[in-house]
């Protein structure tokens, strides 16, 4: 059978060419080309191919003129040339699994969101806690507590109650229109917001990190000398509400109202005047002070003090000093066994009625009247870096 097919084509080979043949349009060599393609592409499973190939081979390319030939040659040499080009070139998300994670923990926050933007992989990736537990706590951690992150947490849990009523009501709009309209477009619809919706995790680190970054998040923290270092405010820490700036850097802070008093507000806070609440003691609550039975002179102490008891608590800076009847000599020094421990705040003048207060070691609670403001609990300053703060907010000058 293989034999008569052979006789067969090469009998019709040489009646074509016996053929006074007109020159061809352009398009004829093409077609011409793409079958000499095809058979030659033609599976070697097919033992009939072979035999084909080498019997036609000679005869399409006979009939290509030589100034083509070389074009052709250059075509096709340029192709390979292309695809080993193109097989050569490498993705990233061809790298060993630890150095493309090396490589997205050496990225800054900015990149990492570029970088999730490329691709469904480097999406999943680029927005994995642990790469940005990282630039939380660099940048975030000494302004953002536990507190903050409970309003974070607060906070996407409303808006997800709020993103579920919303499908409820729009899944009950559904039902309304399918009436007249195809239900499977407003389903499509529906998916789509959903999808946008659910691109970046509400609960993940980097949502709550571009939501700080951006301003959108107020989060709950404390402020030193609040109101652009208003003298009745000199070395106190009060709490606030803060919302970000990213084009300044700074921040704006929103105080609580005071008695009678709006909510005082105010621009461009720096860094340097934020900290996280040291402790979980809401402003209006008395601190329980575990540390009064160590309290020496020398310490370095915060004590709440509110104006009167409309006020909210803030903390401010001093030190533990000696008793009146102590001359300060570190051999005969009692003043750590007595019962009254003295408060001293030296930024004010030596006859300031700010200057000192005396409390009880055994029985402390909020002590004070209406005219010198209320104290309340206290807790000694252990972390140099605390320390280090208050000495760069002394006041210039000694205040009255």
């Amino acid at each position: 059978m293989v034999l008569c097919f052979l006789i067969t084509c090469f009998s019709f080979i040489l009646f074509i060419k016996s053929l006074p043949l007109k020159p061809l349009p352009p398009w004829a060599n093409e077609m011409r080309l793409l079958s000499f393609w095809f058979w030659k592409d033609l599976p070697s499973s097919f033992p009939i191919s072979q035999l084909i190939n080498n019997s036609l081979s000679s005869f399409y390319l006979s009939l290509i003129p030589p100034y083509k030939m070389s074009l052709i040659k250059k075509s096709l040499s340029s192709k390979v040339e292309n695809v080993e080009e193109e097989t050569a070139e490498m993705s990233v998300l061809d790298l060993p699994e630890l150095a493309l994670e090396r490589i997205l923990e050496m990225l800054p926050p900015a990149s990492l969101c570029t970088m999730a933007g490329v691709c469904t992989s480097l999406r999943e990736r680029c927005k994995s806690d642990h790469l940005w537990e990282k630039h939380m706590k660099q940048k975030w951690g000494r302004v953002v507590g536990a507190a903050a992150y409970r309003n974070w947490q607060w906070h996407i849990s409303s808006k997800t109650d709020s993103n579920n009523l919303k499908q409820g009501k729009q899944k009950g709009l559904i039902r309304l229109l399918s009436l007249s309209w195809p239900v499977s477009w407003f389903r499509s619809k529906v998916d789509d917001c959903s999808k946008q919706r659910s691109s970046l995790p509400v609960d993940s680190i980097m949502s709550w990190y571009l939501a700080l970054e951006t301003g959108k998040f107020w989060f709950p923290a404390q402020v030193y000398n609040r109101e652009n270092g208003h003298v009745g405010f000199m070395l106190s820490c009060y709490d606030a509400e803060l919302s970000y700036d990213p084009r300044t850097d700074t921040f704006q802070a929103r105080y609580p109202p005071h008695g009678r008093r709006a909510i005082a507000i105010e621009n461009a806070v720096p860094w340097e005047r934020l900290r996280a609440p040291p402790v979980e003691t809401t402003p209006h609550d008395l601190h329980s002070s575990d540390c009064l039975n160590e309290l020496c002179p020398g310490d370095h102490i915060e004590i709440q003090w509110r104006r009167n008891k409309e006020f909210p608590y803030g903390w401010w800076y001093g030190i533990v000093g000696h008793l009146e009847s102590c001359d300060g000599n570190e051999l005969y020094c009692r003043c750590h066994i007595s019962d009254t421990v003295v408060l001293e705040f030296n930024q004010y003048t030596p006859g300031s009625r700010w200057r000192h207060t005396a409390i009880n070691r055994k029985d402390h609670r909020e002590e004070g009247n209406e005219a010198d403001g209320f104290y309340g609990g206290i807790r000694k300053l252990k972390n140099k870096d605390e320390i280090s703060t208050w000495k760069q907010l002394w006041p210039k000058e000694t205040l009255e």
